[in-house]
């Protein structure tokens, strides 16, 4: 059942904006919001005409505050353990979406929010942004993908500094240390966003998803493994109609067409 606290909306004929849509409780992940926000990603991820996809947050104050501490008091040990798996899961299958996917970082992006735009392809933040993984200071530690994620992306020293004292970040020092790739002012980020978006989907998309592929699997693994599967990864670019209407455009002065096939 859809309560409305997802939100998906097609933008520029080929970029998703997925909207959490709880601001009341800062965004936070229930098991209602999980379950819409796992229905939206496996649609976008169907949908072949999406090349890019934006997540973001409803109003400025949060992006996602994390898990729903709330929802989680009245839970057993065991169902504490199976509601952060399923944040997880559903963040893994965000991070599998066969399209580059922008976490839009509108306000604080704290514990399993953070660990969200982490399994994005690239954060853009409102420059009034804090964010951290700050479940050390729950006695807890993060559990939906930070502690691996967070050091592959900044740096291990970096990632166990943040961790370990989970304090929060502002958005320069965010950027500073590569946890963001840009920062904007709050009325521009959407904008920014998008613009992005859209200079990402005018790329041919079975490239972008060959791409994503490559650099995602290639970086759990050495150089040399890394090196053949980009090879292999090339290979799937080559028989496809976006190749031909590439070299087309090119010697015809124009920009291309691409179809996705």
């Amino acid at each position: 059942m859809n309560n409305g606290l997802v939100d998906l909306k097609i933008v520029e004929n080929h970029i998703a904006i997925i909207t959490l849509n709880r601001p009341e409780a800062a965004n936070a992940m229930s098991t209602a919001l999980l379950n819409e926000l796992h229905q939206t990603v496996n649609k976008v991820d169907r949908d072949t005409s999406v090349y890019c996809s934006i997540i973001i947050g409803a109003h400025e104050k949060a992006f996602s505050a994390g898990a729903d501490l709330k929802e989680r008091k009245g839970m057993s040990d065991d169902q504490v353990i199976e509601a952060v798996q399923y944040i997880g899961s559903t963040i893994s299958a965000i991070e599998k979406m066969r399209m580059p996917v922008i976490a839009a970082l509108n306000g604080v992006a704290f514990g399993g929010g953070l660990e969200l735009a982490l399994a994005c392809d690239l954060r853009i933040a409102a420059k009034h942004v804090k964010m951290g993984l700050t479940e050390t200071s729950l006695a807890i530690i993060p559990g939906a993908g930070g502690t691996q994620r967070l050091p592959r992306l900044i740096g291990i020293g970096q990632a166990k500094r943040l961790i370990y004292t989970a304090k929060p970040l502002q958005a320069d020092e965010a950027l500073n240390i590569g946890l963001v790739e840009q920062v904007v002012q709050a009325d521009d980020l959407l904008d920014e966003t998008i613009q992005l978006a859209k200079t990402i989907a005018m790329n041919g998309p079975l490239a972008l998803r060959q791409a994503k592929l490559a650099i995602d699997r290639g970086m759990q693994t050495d150089v040399s493994t890394a090196l053949t599967l980009e090879h292999l990864s090339y290979k799937q670019t080559i028989p496809t109609n976006d190749r031909l209407e590439g070299l087309a455009a090119f010697k015809e002065k124009r920009k291309p067409q691409f179809k996705g096939n």
